[in-house]
């Protein structure tokens, strides 16, 4: 490397051990240098300017992923880092691009939190490649589509669904859906498999067309909950709040009463579902837990711990409210 450079060994020695001596150009040379060749940079020359941490969400507008951002930055605070919040948007800056943006700050690690193209099977993964090539301590908070060569943080989808779906049946409604994102989508497909597992368990039936695919918006779930009800649904799973409240207007649209006609379940817990009318049942992720779990598994990477790339599992909980009941005749 110092033959790249053109510099002597010593020299690049100084740079890497944080010894005097050494002009500013230099320095940032030989630190280029090693970006370029793929070599790992010591852990105290990352991020030296502000102790950086990526912080990347796939929006802003779903409650949860503004919830994930307190907690985790609020985490990461706690331990001297600061966040860098990269949100996507549509014709934005894309999160390939973040990652490269990040990588030129030197920032000592990057958490990836909520829906982003890790969990997507058919989105393009090379920029999670580029960061385990360079050894970037990294943390996924979802599901991944595959063994990235990452820690992953993720609520478990099939026990959210396992509840949602045995307290629909317990109210008595017999022809449940599911309102999921698109097919590619893990955490989706995931709670589909549970679905029709827990169906088949309870000698229920799950038929293709009680399940549809939406994007995750409000408008997304009222057109996807608005072909579910004109297939004589009355208990619908949804897999994020938003996708619940576009079912609930969908259902006012049709002039139904949720829940007396029609029982909404969403998934997240986000913030002021309590004040939506009625208040919504859904399913509660361990934001809090999960957030410093994932900041403590990118610490420990930090200061060069080597921490198992595997999925670590955290239970849902089911919070009952007044967008369930038992269904009326209809």
């Amino acid at each position: 490397m110092a033959k790249k450079v053109g510099v002597s060994e010593a020299t690049v020695s100084r740079v890497l051990n944080g010894k005097p001596g050494v002009s500013e150009t230099t320095r940032q040379s030989v630190l280029s240098a090693l970006d370029v060749l793929g070599y790992e940079r010591p852990t105290q020359l990352r991020g030296e300017r502000a102790r950086l941490v990526g912080l990347v969400l796939p929006e802003l507008q779903n409650p949860i992923f503004p919830a994930f951002a307190e907690v985790i930055g609020g985490a990461l605070a706690q331990q001297g880092l600061t966040p860098v919040l990269c949100t996507q948007t549509k014709g934005g800056v894309s999160e390939a691009d973040y990652v490269e943006l990040l990588l030129q700050q030197q920032v000592s690690g990057v958490v990836f939190a909520g829906g982003g193209l890790f969990a997507q099977a058919d989105a393009p993964h090379d920029h999670y490649r580029l960061l385990a090539e360079r050894k970037i301590p990294v943390v996924l908070v979802n599901a991944s589509f595959a063994d990235l060569g990452f820690p992953c943080i993720a609520c478990d989808d099939a026990v959210a669904v396992e509840q949602s779906w045995r307290h629909l049946a317990s109210l008595g409604h017999e022809r449940i859906g599911l309102v999921l994102g698109p097919s590619d989508h893990i955490p989706s497909r995931r709670k589909l498999t549970a679905a029709r597992e827990t169906a088949q368990a309870a000698g229920m039936e799950l038929p293709d067309e009680h399940v549809e695919r939406a994007m995750f918006s409000l408008e997304g779930g009222q057109a996807a909950a608005t072909r579910l009800l004109q297939r004589g649904v009355t208990g619908i799973i949804c897999a994020s709040d938003p996708l619940a409240l576009g079912a609930i207007r969908a259902a006012r649209r049709r002039g139904h009463h949720v829940p007396h006609d029609v029982s909404v379940v969403g998934y997240d817990d986000s913030a002021f579902m309590t004040c939506t009318e009625p208040p919504l049942t859904t399913v509660r992720q361990p934001i809090e837990a999960m957030g410093r779990a994932a900041v403590d598994l990118l610490c420990a990477q930090i200061q060069g711990t080597e921490v198992p790339h595997r999925e670590l599992l955290f239970e849902p909980e089911l919070v009952v409210r007044g967008s369930t009941a038992q269904p009326s005749a209809r």
